[in-house]
């Protein structure tokens, strides 16, 4: 399995002008990204949020590659997203499921059956025309080149090694430190200027 800075250590390159939904996992990819005016976060509450949003921003967007990096406790709050996404067929989104098996910003509870769901088949069933899967870095960075050149929408499923938040979610220390309102001023400003 990877871990997840790993994983986004080796996409970052790929991420160019990108507007960038970096899910729960911006706390990884805060110190990875070139261009944090083109990150766009929910904030919490939003679990099941991320790929709403992914796919609203890439509709309203057609002229930029929108990226999400989604999480499988995501996923399952909201499965119907993904038929969603598949019938809306935004040829800009990437769809990045980082799968820890667990709730980890919740404690580590196990996800229901984590060891033998293949998002990327419930993906593709949904109708998305690419779904892969990785479980190792050195395949996913192989591969990622190819992937990154097709269009949308594309979904991979990438299984890291669990990294579980105990701390309590009120004395956590924030990864964005933007409020939503600065999140919307930075992106607007961004794209109006590309």
């Amino acid at each position: 399995m990877m871990h997840t800075v790993d994983m986004m250590k080796a996409f970052a390159p790929y991420r160019g002008d990108a507007i960038l939904v970096p899910g729960r996992s911006g706390r990884y990819w805060i110190n990875l990204s070139d261009n944090q005016s083109l990150d766009v976060e929910l904030g919490d509450p939003s679990m099941g949020g991320h790929a709403g949003l992914g796919l609203g921003l890439a509709l309203a967007r057609p002229d930029k590659k929108v990226m999400l990096f989604d999480s499988e406790g995501d996923i399952m709050m909201s499965l119907g997203i993904l038929a969603t996404v598949a019938e809306q067929a935004p040829p800009n989104l990437y769809h990045f499921l980082i799968d820890n098996g667990v709730y980890a910003t919740t404690g580590g509870q196990p996800v229901p059956n984590a060891d033998n769901i293949r998002y990327d088949m419930i993906a593709r069933g949904c109708g998305y025309p690419h779904a892969f899967a990785f479980a190792e870095l050195d395949d996913f960075t192989r591969e990622l080149p190819a992937i990154m050149a097709r269009p949308g929408p594309v979904f991979v499923a990438c299984k890291v090694v669990p990294e579980i938040e105990n701390e309590p979610i009120g004395r956590r220390r924030r990864w964005q430190t933007r409020t939503r309102e600065q999140v919307v001023v930075d992106l607007r400003g961004a794209l109006a200027s590309t």
